[in-house]
C-alpha cells in the first residue's frame, strides 16, 4: 500500500494544482476534502497542474466526515503536518499505507480534526517564523514519507 496525501479544505488553487502535479510526477494518489476555497476545476488548477492534471490520480471527499468515513473503512493512518505538534517530520517512522495530511493555508485544520490523526508532526524551523507554504511543506515530508518507504522504487 502506498502513501497517500491528504488536502484539507485548501484555500489556493495554485498550492492545489502544485500538489497534483506532485502526486502525479510521483504516482501519489492525492484526497482533496471539500469544500475547497475555490471553484474545483481543471480551468481553476491549471496554473500549478500545468498538462500534469490528466496523470494525477486524486479522489474527492464532499467533506471531512466522508474522508473519515473512507479512511475507517480502509483502516488507513493519519499523520497531520502542522505547527503545533512536538514532534519532528524527520524523527517520525512512516509507514506504508499513510496518508500525510495539510490543512488549509489560511487555517490549518479545527481542533477534532486534529484530534483524530493518529500522529501529528512538524518541519523543523527558524524561532519566531510562522510556517512552510503548504505544498512546499507537503513536499518535504512527502519525500521522506516515500523515502523511508521505498516509494521512489520504480520511477527514473
Amino acid at each position: 500500500m502506498a502513501i497517500d496525501l491528504a488536502l484539507y479544505q485548501p484555500d489556493i488553487a495554485q498550492n492545489t494544482g502544485t500538489l497534483l502535479r506532485l502526486g502525479a510526477c510521483l504516482g501519489v494518489r492525492i484526497h482533496v476534502i471539500h469544500p475547497t476555497g475555490f471553484a474545483f476545476s481543471d480551468k481553476t488548477l491549471k496554473r500549478g497542474a500545468l498538462d500534469y492534471l490528466a496523470h494525477a490520480e486524486y479522489t474527492e471527499h464532499d467533506d471531512y466526515a466522508a474522508f473519515e468515513r473512507w479512511r475507517a473503512e480502509t483502516g488507513r493512518r493519519l499523520v497531520l503536518l502542522t505547527t503545533r505538534a512536538s514532534q519532528t517530520a524527520y524523527g517520525t517512522h512512516y509507514a506504508a499505507g499513510d496518508i500525510l495530511m495539510v490543512g488549509r493555508e489560511s487555517a490549518g485544520v479545527p481542533d477534532h480534526v486534529a484530534a483524530a490523526a493518529d500522529l501529528r508532526i512538524r518541519i523543523p524551523m527558524r524561532e519566531g517564523l510562522r510556517s512552510i507554504n503548504v505544498a512546499v511543506a507537503a513536499t518535504l515530508v512527502l519525500g521522506e514519507a516515500l523515502r523511508q518507504t521505498n516509494g521512489f522504487e520504480g520511477l527514473r
